[in-house]
């Protein structure tokens, strides 16, 4: 029996049975999957004992209400009444606990403390909080000498932790207050299930560059995307709805998985289903891997469109061979992922793949809710000569009206026209739909999310305290380091906040990055979990630092260096970016931070680059390199990493930095030096000279 068909005789939903599935540490990867006789049977058993448990509760409700009307009882029966309690069922008391256990027990156990909730918002001073206690200031001054040994004023502004124990202790759950944004928009309020209905599922597609996904795209929907784009490639993310007679599908067009977890970073969760699609004849190429791990770290179902079928000499079975290595099994070999030959030219197996995600979407009972104010998310947006700020955006909830007052990121306004995919204009928009909305004060970011405001004085509070919060972060850089760091993961693992570690792993050969693999998953512990997300051959990109920013994931490279743009991305997004020599090193620090020992980081700041532009062999200084600085400047303090063709090739010290004859301690760029590193002399032509600070930076717990 299949997950699906379970879960529907359990009267369930296939996602929670799945999480009930992994709790018990069943393996089940889809609602596909096929489950054992055993663990069929053993959950229609519990559902069966579960009703056998509420009987006996209903059974016990109305005996207790019939004992109080009974005034004039010579003897009371106990408050938990139970069968197994009257003595005609003394001599089955033992069969009636093994059959009712769980309710009796559940009975007869001592009541538990009702904590009642309390909005507070932090920090809060004593005094402030001694009046919604409605209690003596001088009685939490004393409760925080005995409990923290903490000596404190009336006006002594209180933390979190402290504040949530406080309230605890006088019979309070602490709350935190909705901020301006979740009171406008309810999202913090629990919507009735009477108000969900169906909705049509978002579909991303992904894959390596010109294996068809527009083209796929375009003959699924009968127009022409691709002659508009330059060169056939996609130059802009599209958000498209194509009707079905069996239901309505969204599709995204994205120009690559690196918009599409780029979106994921800012918060941005859209797509319900991932369509990767793989040429036939190329089969699967760097890019389709990395498409596929961006995929898997969204944690959405992946369907495999194979394109191209209509070419000559294709084997399809080296390409569901080559599926199968990276993990998708296809269901015809006895695995989960579904698999689709299709072909965009001729359109063979476009209605099959059609099917095949409506089917999923059935399976994923995707619901939303539509009698409410619009919620949603920017697909792309930019400045237009004749209608101004115009913006694609996607409804996630709610329906979006022509007149509804919108907050986009930093951007407000009132919504003048609505227009469809199909340039037609509209007046609503309900969940999943697509719609190119006009009317916005200036151009929101992509992935920013939008709603609707019915107050524009509150709409002009949230905008103001939004801009305030941005200006602050930029006066602070550092403040907004949000990702995880090896220096604080044993205090988040202490905290229940780590449960897996997520890992980029790229090295120089292929051969060190399974080597490197093996070992980071022996090291796991049963606190956390190792996972390696994405591992690739060459250099640390930008397409790394978006994917672990969106996963909180730490990069590691093996004798391999960021790019420049990828550094000052990482930097920007406080992405740890960890670089290693030797393997054994990155063990011993990956153990170390589990276990909460790491020794200080080593920062490595950029200072400079420089281009090797003669290389002169002198009799007493050995061999030098006519230099050029290209970028910053090279101090002759740095420590300094020579890359050839991408590739590092000695990190070390430099012996000598000269100008013309005479030795200097810096160079600036654009001026010409001499450098000599200290115990290497194969320097060549067109080798670059990365120069770096190093900074000792202590753990912090």
């Amino acid at each position: 029996m299949r997950v699906h068909e379970l879960a529907k005789e359990l009267g369930t939903t296939s996602k929670d049975l799945l999480l009930k599935l992994k709790e018990r540490h069943i393996e089940a990867k889809n609602h596909m999957a096929s489950l054992d006789e055993d663990v069929v049977k053993l959950f229609l058993e519990e559902k069966a004992a579960v009703r056998g448990q509420a009987s006996v509760k209903v059974f016990v409700k109305e005996k207790k209400a019939a004992e109080k009307k009974d005034a004039h009882a010579a003897v009371k029966k106990p408050e938990a009444y139970h069968p197994a309690l009257e003595p005609a069922a003394a001599g089955k008391k033992e069969e009636a606990l093994a059959a009712y256990g769980p309710a009796f027990e559940e009975q007869q156990a001592a009541p538990v403390k009702v904590l009642k909730p309390l909005e507070v918002s932090v920090p809060i001073t004593i005094k402030d909080l001694a009046v919604k206690l409605q209690i003596k200031p001088g009685d939490l001054i004393k409760y925080l000498i005995i409990k923290f040994k903490l000596f404190a004023n009336i006006n002594q502004s209180l933390s979190e932790d402290i504040v949530e124990e406080m309230l605890k202790e006088y019979g309070y759950e602490f709350v935190r207050p909705p901020s301006l944004e979740e009171a406008a928009i309810g999202t913090y309020e629990k919507i009735p299930e009477n108000l969900l209905k169906p909705r049509s599922p978002i579909v991303t597609f992904m894959g390596h560059v010109d294996h068809g996904k527009t083209s796929l795209l375009d003959a699924i929907r009968r127009t022409k995307v691709v002659d508009s784009e330059h060169g056939g490639i996609t130059q802009h993310i599209g958000a498209y709805e194509v009707k079905l007679p069996k239901g309505s599908i969204t599709f995204l067009d994205t120009p690559g998985h690196e918009a599409f977890t780029a979106m994921r970073a800012r918060g941005a969760t859209v797509t319900d289903i991932v369509v990767l699609v793989v040429a036939a004849d190329d089969g699967v190429m760097p890019q389709t891997i990395e498409a596929l791990d961006h995929a898997k770290a969204a944690g959405v179902p992946i369907i495999v469109a194979m394109n191209k079928i209509d070419k000559p000499q294709v084997d399809i079975d080296k390409l569901k061979r080559q599926l199968n290595e990276l993990g998708l099994v296809p269901e015809d070999w006895g695995g989960k992922t579904i698999t689709v030959g299709v072909s965009a030219k001729t359109g063979a197996g476009i209605d099959t793949l059609m099917e095949m995600i409506l089917l999923e979407a059935e399976i994923l009972e995707l619901k939303g809710v539509y009698d409410r104010e619009a919620t949603g998310v920017v697909i792309e947006a930019k400045l237009s000569k004749g209608r101004g700020p115009v913006a694609t955006i996607l409804v996630q909830s709610g329906t979006l009206k022509v007149g509804d007052f919108v907050i986009a990121g930093y951007q407000s306004g009132r919504i003048r026209a609505m227009t469809n995919d199909l340039r037609q204009s509209v007046q609503q928009a309900g969940p999943s739909e697509p719609v190119e909305i006009t009317g916005l004060s200036g151009v929101p970011e992509a992935g920013e999310k939008f709603y609707v405001v019915t107050d524009e004085k509150k709409a002009r509070q949230i905008i103001e305290k939004k801009q305030e919060e941005f200006r602050r972060q930029r006066l602070e850089p550092g403040s907004k380091r949000t990702h995880l760091h090896l220096e604080d993961l044993y205090r988040q693992i202490k905290e229940g906040r780590v449960r897996e570690l997520n890992i980029i792993l790229k090295a120089d050969v292929q051969g060190s990055i399974e080597a490197i693999e093996d070992s980071l998953q022996k090291i796991g512990t049963s606190e956390v979990k190792i996972t390696v997300m994405h591992k690739a051959a060459g250099l640390i990109n930008t397409s790394d630092v978006v994917l672990a920013a969106a996963s909180n994931a730490i990069i590691i490279g093996f004798h391999v260096e960021p790019d420049d743009m990828s550094r000052q991305m990482a930097q920007k997004e406080g992405i740890d970016i960890r670089t290693y020599r030797v393997i054994y090193e990155i063990v011993n620090d990956m153990k170390a931070a589990l276990e909460g020992m790491l020794a200080p980081r080593i920062k490595k700041t950029f200072v400079g680059r420089a281009e090797v532009r003669k290389v002169f062999e002198l009799s007493k200084s050995g061999v030098v390199a006519g230099s050029i600085v290209r970028k910053g400047k090279i101090l002759r303090s740095s420590t300094v990493v020579l890359v050839r063709n991408g590739q590092p090739v000695f990190e070390g010290k430099i012996a000598a930095l000269k100008r013309f004859k005479d030795d200097v301690r810096d160079v600036q760029e654009g001026f010409e030096c001499g450098i000599s590193l200290a115990g290497f002399d194969d320097i060549k032509e067109g080798d670059f000279i990365d120069a770096f600070e190093l900074e000792s930076i202590a753990r912090k717990l």
